[in-house]
């Protein structure tokens, strides 16, 4: 059984918030759910939701995860935001097709679903393989993405402590029948159009993480802001991380007292969370809204001290 947990602990992320699957069904309830349906992209019928009103935000779930499994935090977020859930191919209610799994395919369909539900840009944030598809959707199709916020999600393979490809190289069909008791595969088969198809979703995940990727050229062409989010006991690398903020322009000088050569985009290391909790951590919501909505919850020392003179 530990041995179990370890191998599959780099793809499902979603453990702990599907364990507690009819709470999270609750927050969807909570958040006001607008529309829903599927959308036929690129020969995939992806199911989407759209969830309160707002500046539209597509909110992307991680591996063997769906839309609803952020939980509280899509309650928080949908308070001032037109919220726009995708499960993404082969996910909760998007069914596989003979397509591989690819987040630069997934990043080309997530542009189209976004023009085909009407919106000309939209704000993106996307955690785990939802920030490597929003990701790919920024770099394929910057003229659809205003802001950007990546939630634990890296830039290139070697990213992962080097202890976790091994276990990646690994999941495959096999792992299917192992894994019938956990809430990863209730949660598939209890929404999914065809449950069968397990097995063959494992076998998909487990032939994309086998595959060396590395886009550090194409993080340097991301004019959008951006904002990374991990935490301080993520599955990356800290150097992976602090690499990845530096292609993006940031920790490369100090900012200068009133804040001058301070970089347009940001990092966030959250304390006390990992890869498997961060999409559910109260603190997401207040560290990313005020990236998407254009603000700053900081103030510089002038301005401070200006402000308490009044």
């Amino acid at each position: 059984m530990k041995f179990l947990r370890n191998l599959l602990a780099p793809l499902l992320s979603a453990a702990v918030a599907l364990a507690t699957i009819v709470p999270v069904t609750s927050h969807a309830q909570e958040s006001k759910l607008a529309k829903s349906g599927h959308l036929s992209v690129n020969g995939v019928n992806y199911y989407y939701q759209v969830h309160g009103q707002g500046e539209p935000l597509l909110l992307l779930h991680g591996g063997l995860g769906q839309f609803e499994m952020f939980g509280p935090v899509l309650t928080a977020l949908s308070k001032t935001r037109q919220v726009i859930g995708v499960d993404l191919y082969g996910h909760g209610r998007t069914a596989l097709t003979d397509r591989a799994m690819s987040v630069v395919d997934m990043g080309e369909d997530m542009a189209q679903i976004v023009k085909q539900l009407g919106y000309e840009k939209v704000d993106v944030m996307g955690y785990s393989l939802g920030g490597g598809v929003g990701f790919r959707m920024a770099v394929q199709h910057p003229e659809r993405v205003r802001r950007l916020v990546l939630v634990s999600a890296g830039y290139a393979q070697d990213g992962f402590f080097p202890e976790m490809l091994p276990m990646q190289a690994q999941v495959g069909a096999a792992m299917a029948d192992m894994m019938k008791e956990t809430p990863m595969y209730k949660s598939y088969v209890a929404v999914a159009p065809r449950p069968q198809d397990f097995p063959k979703l494992l076998h998909q995940m487990g032939a994309m993480m086998r595959k060396p990727y590395d886009y550090a050229d194409d993080v340097k062409k991301l004019a959008m802001p951006v904002m990374l989010v991990y935490g301080d006991s993520d599955m990356y690398r800290p150097e992976h991380i602090v690499k990845f903020y530096q292609l993006l322009g940031g920790g490369l000088k100090d900012a200068g007292w009133g804040r001058e050569n301070m970089a347009k985009n940001r990092l966030a290391i959250l304390p006390g969370f990992t890869h498997y909790d961060l999409f559910l951590a109260p603190s997401l919501v207040p560290t990313a809204l005020p990236f998407l909505d254009g603000k700053s919850n900081t103030a510089s020392w002038a301005q401070q001290v200006n402000e308490q003179k009044k």
